[in-house]
């Protein structure tokens, strides 16, 4: 039955589209962090929403599973095949086209494979802006929709789902659903697009999409902001926002262990400020306004904050490169921490306003289970979506403290949800959060999803022991 797939997969897509050697699947087969690692049947790279739908049939014909991967840059395992080689993969690297960009209807049409930093640049060629941002610019679109990816703009521009107008995808029986249509206001029935959107591949696979744009900035203000506390960066975003309202685009969390993390990870990043603090917010205003002066909104907002004890440094970016290095720093130790064996991630959301007190709970809670264990919470402070990673404790023995990840996992789901909060913000659940979510989530929440799950792929064929 196998051989017969491999040869029904090379006749439909071409002998160069399917891959069956070990050393040819081993990039399909690991994920980005190298936490998980399955063994594909075979990996198959499809050139068209034709050929990705030709290859789904063959599999369900032959009762194999089909795993869709985009750039593999997730954090969640929701990419990575199981590891008894009854799944293949299905990449979408080769579905990288740019289909249609309508500047006048603020919309492009892109294939799932494309990169998120190709498609910005195509937008930006056009005088647009794709709102989508974040450190994974080599992820790809589809990805991007399968997990509802959030980022750096999520506070003034929302998730993904926020900026997809239509979809193309492909059912788990092989057939085509089209819903590409780029329409602000269509009510006539189901919104069918919203069901593949943050399901992982798991009710179809995703292999076009109509994305909204949005005006280029004019004019954009950013700063790092020095704060005493959490509690005073959520002062200081409430000032701004009270000041500008929707020019406010972003609120970065940077805690000084992070900062210490990257400056020592590069070993030639000079801090801006001339003494550590303990707590920095990176803030960043922009309007399609060339009428706004946002530089002095910010200056004057931050000097209100400095002056009510809310900051107790600044700098403002006063040219393009200093915006640039003062991103750097933000972007910069998430790398670092990406590069240090034995950190653990968690991708959690709580409400604003309970942000200090999850930091503040969750770090006491994670050194109770590993004594010096160094705390990095960092993130979109304005959207509540803080990454409580740690750090081993300094000296230690990094497979140790891998060893101890489930207990401090469970400690920060635990404080999260016990505030209100999620254990999945913007990466998914994956495999690796299919057990927590079985502990958090409320019985019918999982119930309603098995039953969409059902109704869409019977059989099973999507991904399978993914988000459920």
């Amino acid at each position: 039955m196998t051989d017969r797939l491999i040869a029904g997969l090379r006749a439909a897509l071409g002998a160069d589209a399917v891959l069956t050697d070990p050393a040819d699947r081993a990039g399909y087969e690991t994920d980005l962090l190298k936490a998980r690692t399955g063994r594909a049947l075979a990996v198959v790279r499809p050139r068209s929403t034709d050929e990705v739908a030709a290859a789904v049939r063959l599999c369900v014909a032959a009762g194999i599973a089909v795993v869709p991967q985009g750039g593999n840059t997730g954090f969640c395992g929701g990419a990575t095949p199981p590891a008894d080689g009854s799944a293949l993969v299905l990449s979408s690297e080769r579905l990288n086209r740019i289909r249609h960009v309508d500047p006048a209807g603020d919309h492009m049409i892109v294939e799932a494979g494309v990169t998120l930093a190709d498609a910005r640049a195509e937008a930006e060629r056009r005088g647009k802006l794709l709102a989508l941002h974040h450190g994974g610019l080599s992820s790809r679109i589809g990805g991007n929709v399968a997990t509802n990816a959030g980022g750096n703009n999520v506070l003034r521009y929302g998730m993904t789902r926020a900026l997809v107008l239509g979809l193309e995808v492909v059912l788990a029986d092989g057939r085509i659903w089209n819903g590409l249509r780029a329409l602000a206001k269509d009510n006539a029935g189901t919104d069918l697009k919203q069901l593949f959107i943050g399901t992982e591949g798991t009710l179809g696979i995703v292999t076009a999409v109509a994305l909204k744009l949005h005006p280029m900035p004019q004019s954009v203000a950013t700063a790092l902001v020095a704060v005493p506390d959490p509690t005073a960066a959520l002062a200081l975003l409430a000032r701004l926002q009270a000041d500008v309202g929707e020019a406010l685009s972003a609120a970065e969390l940077i805690p000084r262990a992070g900062l210490d993390l990257h400056v020592a990870h590069t070993g030639t990043v000079r801090e801006p400020f001339d003494r550590p603090h303990p707590w920095q917010v990176l803030v960043e205003l922009g309007s399609a306004s060339r009428f706004f002066d946002l530089d002095a909104a910010l200056e004057a907002g931050v000097g209100e904050a400095l002056a009510a004890g809310e900051a107790t440094d600044a700098v403002v970016a006063s040219s393009q490169s200093q915006r640039a290095a003062l991103w750097a720093l933000r972007e910069g130790l998430a790398v670092a921490q990406v590069e240090t064996p034995g950190n653990l991630k968690n991708d959690t959301s709580v409400p604003v306003s309970a942000i200090p007190a999850f930091i503040r709970t969750a770090e006491a809670a994670t050194r109770a289970i590993v004594p010096g264990c160094v705390p990095i919470p960092f993130g979109h402070l304005g959207d509540g979506n803080i990454h409580f990673n740690l750090n081993p404790p300094p000296g230690s023995d990094p497979a140790s403290f891998i060893a101890r990840w489930p207990e401090l996992v469970t400690a920060i789901e635990d404080v999260a949800t016990g505030l209100g909060g999620s254990i999945a913000a913007e990466h998914g659940l994956g495999r690796s959060k299919v057990a927590a979510a079985r502990r958090i989530k409320p019985a019918l929440d999982l119930e309603l999803m098995q039953r969409l799950k059902t109704a869409f792929d019977p059989d099973g064929t999507l991904n399978p022991g993914v988000m459920l």
